[in-house]
């Protein structure tokens, strides 16, 4: 920010203290947005006002702006994929999935041509040779890919134990760069791993250290200027839930504000409710006993959203139905009637869907608490560093057996075989926005003030703030509630 009110009042121009507080909401490059207003800027007036940032953000004023474009569909939803398997075989089954699908992305790399079977490898290794299928330059090393069982700290760096077809093997982590490749990964993530034998660590050793990842893209785009919202995290029937501020919101949404005309789509992130029985104690910061009593409250306030914006909603973690991934959309019994809402879409935990051909991928974001507390680093501060591990794994919920329920599914519905423009969670209630190769990172924070269990986590939400985003040009920016 510093840069750009240098840059400003080098050119000769003041900021209003109203204009400055929409700037600072906006996302990106501060530098560039003032530089674009400047350029853009038709009075001789020497201060930048709010109309200034305004026209930024929506350059056609209403009355030349046609109607906004508002073409959707739903390209996954996994409410009717969910088969449930059974016990050891059902995860069996799971993990086939995630290993065979993930194994189908990885193919797309050159080096992929070079994965050995761990087998061969170890049987190589007692052979004491490493021999590659074809060396492609890098005589001497050996690839090999699977599932990462386990992470451990060494004293002479960080072992590695991965698992395919044919068997499991322990490889280090010696040097610097591998050790914060290896940190970064997910457990029970598939990686791909280059191995050498290394001067002074016995047996083989990582030389490099290869997810999945999505590639360096371009983001579809809408052909017309219209605007998605992002929430999630509302929390109705808490005694936290910042209904006030809600009002608010719904208020904008009926508003004639200029950016208000061109919203096409409000996408919510699941947590609609408190919900029953979700921790310990939970009666006592309630204020509806009964998800039913909530949901009918959740179903009256969505239903003042005005009727052309099209609503997409998932579940989450707290609101009726199962718990573990992935999750189906709200049970028809239990949803308060907001199946009866004509412009809402309930689709399950994962989803994504077209909005105006940008893809949109939903999760309501339960695996962020796994990928923070086994990650150096991570914090619920920044959630959109932890949302980026995901997208590197190409897999919304990798590690199993901590906090996340994961539901042992015949097919792995959360492999991110799709890439997506944009990637919304909630779950954390911080709001935090950023971008990982094109793809839009939001987590789009919550409707509840801080609760006792995040005070002593340490946790800060940031609620009451709505996350707008141009689907024309992908520039997304902060609508602040609170005030």
């Amino acid at each position: 920010m510093k840069s750009a009110l240098s840059y400003a009042t080098s050119k000769g121009y003041q900021i209003h203290p109203d204009a400055f507080a929409m700037l600072k909401g906006l996302q990106g490059d501060l530098l560039k947005a003032v530089q674009d207003i400047i350029r853009q800027k038709k009075s001789g007036s020497p201060v930048i006002v709010v109309d200034d940032v305004k026209g930024l953000i929506a350059p056609e004023s209403a009355a030349e702006a046609p109607p906004a474009e508002q073409k959707s569909e739903v390209l996954m939803d996994s409410s009717p994929a969910v088969n449930t398997g059974e016990g050891v075989d059902g995860y069996a089954l799971l993990f086939k999935s995630r290993y065979e699908k993930t194994m189908r992305i990885l193919a797309q790399r050159p080096d992929s041509r070079r994965i050995a079977k761990i087998s061969t490898v170890k049987q190589n290794g007692r052979s004491g040779s490493v021999k590659g299928e074809r060396s492609l330059g890098n005589a001497g090393t050996q690839i090999i890919a699977g599932l990462l069982m386990s992470r451990r700290q060494r004293k002479n760096g960080i072992e590695l134990e991965i698992d395919d077809y044919t068997g499991r093997m322990q490889v280090i982590a010696a040097t610097e760069d591998a050790r914060k490749a290896a940190s970064a990964l997910a457990l029970d993530q598939v990686v791909m791993l280059e191995l050498e034998n290394a001067k002074g660590v016995p047996g083989l050793s990582i030389k490099s250290v290869f997810s999945p990842d999505i590639p360096d893209h371009l983001p579809s785009r809408s052909k017309s200027e219209a605007y998605a919202v992002l929430i999630s995290d509302m929390h109705v029937g808490s005694k936290y839930f910042m209904e006030q501020e809600f009002l608010r919101f719904l208020d904008w949404l009926s508003s004639d504000d200029d950016v208000v005309r061109k919203i096409s789509f409000l996408c919510i992130g699941g947590d609609v409710i408190d919900g029953i029985g979700i921790f310990p104690n939970q009666d006592k910061e309630l204020l509806m006993m009964d998800a039913a009593s909530q949901m009918g409250h959740a179903t009256k306030l969505l239903s003042k959203i005005p009727k052309r914006i099209k609503t997409f909603i998932i579940p989450g973690n707290h609101d009726p139905g199962r718990r573990a991934l992935p999750q189906p959309g709200f049970p028809q019994a239990t949803s308060g009637g907001l199946y009866g809402l004509e412009n809402c879409e309930v689709l399950g935990n994962p989803a994504m869907v077209s909005l105006n051909g940008v893809k949109v991928l939903m999760f309501h974001g339960q695996s962020l608490d796994d990928v923070i507390a086994t990650t150096p680093g991570l914090s619920y501060q920044r959630p959109a560093e932890a949302m980026k591990v995901l997208l590197k794994a190409r897999h919304l919920s990798p590690t199993y057996g901590e906090r996340t329920p994961i539901a042992p599914e015949a097919e792995d519905m959360m492999v991110m075989t799709e890439i997506p423009d944009i990637l919304h969670s909630g779950h954390v209630h911080v709001t935090d926005v950023d971008s990982y190769r094109g793809t839009l990172v939001v987590n789009s924070g919550a409707w509840q003030a801080q609760t006792k269990f995040q005070q002593t986590m340490g946790i800060t939400p940031s609620p009451g703030i709505a996350i707008v985003v141009n689907l024309a040009t992908m520039q997304p920016f902060k609508k602040d509630f609170n005030q």
